[in-house]
């Protein structure tokens, strides 16, 4: 099955480390403003979803589902659960974090529906890369210049982190007091997050 990329209307700004992310096999889903980036980031839509108040509807032979300016799900959630209806697990998620703060903790949030429904899914920034940590242990390499975790619903309980600066051992981690944040990889080493009971947002910032 592809891969389904999302790409929304937030700045993009490092293009080019974006681009290493994607493939001539994926999927790629543009919702409303998304479309400006779609010269730059070098791949066509397959699908167009919006409400399209943010860009005028393209003239395309493109597939293109239009959605009413008022809704329940911002055009990212419904790009995310029709891609979803049509058979789509593994996603990722670009301009998608940017200025608009509560667009940004919607679109992490989303993060998190994906993973309830079982999808494996990863946002990608300017900056960073973005998942969720829960069942499945997760490995950070020294490519990374630091990486942080954070708890994303109630509290996280039995965290180990092996390998890195901080190491953690059966720890917990709440909303309310977000201690690990700005962690590092052990020179040499490939650190590893594992989770007991919970979810973790697992942030990892990119060397410059």
């Amino acid at each position: 099955m592809r891969r389904c990329v999302i790409v929304g209307g937030a700045a993009i700004d490092k293009y080019q480390k974006v681009r290493e992310f994607l493939s001539d096999d994926d999927y790629y889903v543009y919702c409303d403003s998304g479309l400006y980036h779609t010269d730059k980031l070098g791949k066509n839509p397959d699908l167009i979803i919006g409400d399209f108040d943010s860009h005028e509807k393209p003239k395309t032979g493109t597939e293109t589902i239009v959605l009413p300016v008022e809704k329940d799900d911002t055009d990212t959630v419904y790009a995310a659960k029709e891609c979803m209806r049509r058979g789509f697990t593994d996603f990722l998620l670009t301009g998608v974090i940017g200025s608009r703060l509560d667009h940004t903790l919607g679109n992490v949030g989303l993060l998190l529906m994906l993973h309830h429904k079982g999808k494996r899914a990863v946002i990608v920034d300017d900056y960073s890369e973005m998942q969720i940590v829960s069942d499945q242990p997760a490995l950070i390499g020294e490519s990374y210049a630091f990486f942080s975790l954070l708890a994303i619903s109630g509290t996280a309980r039995g965290i180990s982190i092996k390998n890195a600066k901080y190491p953690l051992e059966d720890a917990q981690i709440t909303c309310d007091y977000p201690y690990g944040v700005s962690n590092e990889v052990l020179p040499g080493k490939t650190a590893e997050v594992s989770v007991k009971e919970g979810e973790l947002l697992l942030v990892k910032v990119w060397r410059d």
